[in-house]
């Protein structure tokens, strides 16, 4: 497994697991309500799901990969689409009316569990994210990587809840983040777009060859 094949597993873990969403603004307001201890539990919760949910993408991707180049292809042009479309929303975000997770939670840990294994958004979310990101490497992919594949991701999103824990408890990076939530999200949406730019670039000429 090449060094550049790790780093984007790597980068699409972290990714994943930091972009703003319910879950990050959950565990913000969780650890604005009970401290920093509460935070980190529902996290580690949250990872079980998070874990799910990458390594299904995962074997989607390798499976798509191994049944042949068409097939992984197309599975690209989706993902593509799919972060472009998330991308514009994104962009064309409105202020938010809702306050998100502020109240206690009693058992944060199993609160993540459940908050993580519930996402409708995620299992698209991981595939179109490990897809736009591995769409170069598509040729390294192999079974016997899965393992280890599943592996770095769930270290990329250790690394991005790492993060995250050091930043909850503290009611000031919460009111910071409410504040400028629009311009987050925003540039997130910018992101997803380049992303999506990047699996359709290595994705469409396959796809129009086959």
């Amino acid at each position: 497994m090449t060094f550049s094949l790790v780093f984007a597993v790597l980068a699409s873990g972290f990714i994943y697991g930091i972009t703003p969403g319910p879950g990050v603004l959950a565990v913000l307001g969780i650890g604005a309500a009970r401290g920093r201890r509460a935070g980190a539990g529902f996290l580690c919760g949250h990872l079980l799901g998070d874990v799910l949910w990458c390594g299904t993408a995962l074997v989607a991707i390798v499976g798509a990969r191994q049944v042949g180049s068409l097939l992984f292809d197309g599975l690209g042009v989706i993902s593509g689409l799919y972060l472009f479309w998330l991308g514009l929303r994104a962009l064309r975000s409105r202020p938010s009316t809702e306050e998100g997770q502020q109240g206690p939670v009693r058992q944060p840990f199993w609160h993540g569990v459940v908050f993580g294994l519930t996402n409708p958004k995620a299992y698209p979310v991981a595939v179109a994210t490990f897809t736009a990101l591995l769409s170069s490497r598509a040729e390294a992919l192999t079974w016997s990587m899965l393992p280890l594949l599943i592996v770095l991701s769930f270290v990329g999103g250790l690394l991005a809840y790492a993060i995250l824990v050091a930043l909850v408890g503290a009611r000031q990076v919460r009111t910071l983040y409410v504040r400028y939530e629009l311009w987050i999200t925003r540039a997130c949406g910018l992101m997803f777009i380049g992303f999506a730019i990047n699996a359709l670039v290595h994705a469409l000429p396959g796809l129009l060859a086959g």
